[in-house]
């Protein structure tokens, strides 16, 4: 894997029960796949990773890789609080088939680095699949220098992506870069897209987010890539408005947009998660309209 491009971070699906739904799971998978994204990432924080048990964790990875079928990547989140559970759920999706392991460090009494270090480089030791290394203290509540992360680089052979979500991510992606000197691995962005022009601008390989419209980022990178700077701003500021909302904490209003693109049977968050307001259910559908004025949203978009 060269994690340069959009691995979507796909919601675990719940029908109206709280029970799983691996029926939208497949479709999902199957969409996001027929986009032609880098991969797909399943068990992120915002796909409510926290409130499976292990034996649907298994369900998950296996139903995402079965419906996968070669034809895109699989990550799977396998973070946790204990080194060795960790270890075992990263061991558990590289016996099921994933393509790599996205894990993140947790809070402790005392912060320490080194520990941070030995978390992963305890984890590396015990499979043999690449790791994507997540720096996302607003969930986590570490916060990782950039002297760490260069560190993990340039000792873990394994850690072959670094997912930056520290603001101000921009300087912080540009600072990574910069200071990989024995070994470059790719730097992607997340945090909904919300920076993700000026992501990208600083150096980013592409996005590890769950905008549920990822062929808007795709095309945004491909632009990019392609030297059109002032296109690919163009289509980021058209869309920033449904960026924004979609980045409101929760998981609900990115459930009810998957929804409406018909790949989810309901929008259900798990308990305790909160689902969607009412209120916020008709401004989305308001700016839907404004964003993508009378466009069938269950089709792939042309941008």
């Amino acid at each position: 894997m060269d994690f340069i491009g959009v691995f979507p971070i796909l919601a675990t699906p719940f029908d109206d029960g709280g029970n799983l739904d691996l029926e939208s799971l497949e479709r999902l998978v199957r969409f996001m796949a027929g986009l032609g994204v880098a991969g797909v990432t399943i068990l992120g924080v915002l796909g409510e990773s926290n409130r499976l048990l292990d034996a649907e964790r298994q369900q998950i990875i296996a139903c995402a890789i079965k419906a996968a079928a070669g034809v895109t990547r699989v990550i799977v989140g396998a973070s946790h609080a204990g080194t060795q559970a960790t270890i075992g759920l990263s061991r558990m999706a590289q016996d099921l088939g994933a393509d790599a392991v996205m894990i993140a460090p947790s809070q402790e009494p005392v912060s320490s680095e080194s520990r941070v270090f030995d978390y992963f480089q305890k984890v590396a030791e015990a499979i043999s699949i690449p790791i994507v290394a997540q720096d996302h203290p607003a969930s986590t509540q570490v916060q990782m220098s950039i002297p760490l992360l260069l560190r993990l680089v340039d000792e873990i052979p394994q850690i072959a992506c670094i997912k930056e979500e520290a603001p101000p991510t921009p300087a912080r992606i540009a600072a990574l870069i910069q200071g990989m000197q024995s070994r470059q691995v790719p730097v992607l962005t997340g945090l909904g897209a919300l920076y993700g022009f000026f992501d990208l601008e600083s150096g980013a390989g592409g996005f590890n987010t769950g905008f549920a419209f990822p062929e808007v980022l795709m095309k945004i990178a491909s632009e990019m890539r392609a030297g059109r700077r002032d296109e690919a701003y163009r289509l980021y500021a058209r869309f920033l408005p449904l960026l924004v909302f979609e980045q409101q904490p929760g998981v609900a209003i990115r459930k009810e947009l998957l929804r409406m693109r018909g790949l989810l049977k309901t929008n259900h968050v798990r308990h305790p998660g909160a689902g969607i307001a009412e209120s916020s259910v008709m401004q989305l559908h308001a700016l839907i309209e404004r964003v993508l004025p009378g466009i069938d949203i269950t089709q792939p978009l042309l941008i």
